[in-house]
């Protein structure tokens, strides 16, 4: 019984390496690497809470109206990078006498670390995106070359059907690239979008911050705000 089992659960994939041959192999090992960033990285991203403002924007609101240490409390243990910055900033704010412009530099420093890891394994598979679909049609070039090698050497007894056939098998390297990169472009898309929206919640909230900053004994108070530098975005890992 378990045999029947192993065999029907192992059909089609075996049934797809035998008519697509080592591209095909390829594919399917990429596949099963995707699929492996896809679960690391939609753990990452849940684990750490990503895109979501509730808890950052009640902090912020807390510290505007003068309840600082309890606006801090509220973030300083979060694993979310927008708060883990915030929590950095408020804490400098209240203890470091440094001139404003170092403590943007340095918070931005801060900030753009944290992006930095919150970008990890998007390049691998916007790779996979690129390369899936190239894989599938140099496969299918490898067996359309096969197939009119094929049809030359029949010469006039050439067989319709066995041309069609060849055809097909391969168009199926192409099929089986798309059937990897479409999904994935839609997944990534959808994780690209989490992290943009991180990063807007950190700037804001970096900017929120500096704005209602009480003003400190050994910086001038005529001090004009800086903003931030146009680098402020998100940097593949």
């Amino acid at each position: 019984m378990q045999e029947i089992l192993s065999q029907l659960s192992l059909g089609p994939a075996a049934n797809l390496l035998a008519e697509g041959g080592f591209v095909v192999a390829i594919l399917l090992a990429l596949s099963l690497f995707a699929t492996t960033l896809v679960i690391m990285k939609a753990g990452h991203l849940a684990l750490c809470r990503a895109g979501a403002s509730r808890r950052l924007e009640k902090s912020v609101r807390l510290w505007i109206e003068g309840r600082r240490a309890e606006a801090h409390n509220l973030i300083r243990k979060s694993r979310n990078p927008s708060q883990r910055t915030a929590a950095h900033l408020m804490a400098a704010l209240e203890t470091v006498q440094m001139p404003e412009a170092t403590l943007r530099e340095e918070i931005e420093r801060r900030a753009l670390d944290e992006l930095s890891r919150l970008q990890s394994l998007m390049r691998p598979l916007e790779a996979i995106i690129q390369i899936a679909p190239l894989l599938g049609l140099f496969g299918t070039v490898l067996g359309m070359i096969e197939a009119f090698q094929t049809l030359q050497s029949a010469g006039s007894n050439a067989d319709p059907a066995a041309l069609a056939g060849g055809i097909w098998v391969a168009l199926l390297t192409t099929a089986v690239g798309l059937a990897i990169a479409i999904p994935l472009a839609f997944i990534t898309a959808f994780f690209e979008s989490r992290i943009e929206a991180e990063r807007h919640n950190m700037q804001q909230a970096i900017t929120r911050l500096f704005t209602n900053r009480a003003p400190q004994s050994n910086t001038r108070r005529d001090e004009q705000a800086t903003p931030l530098k146009e680098g402020f975005t998100p940097h593949a890992a």
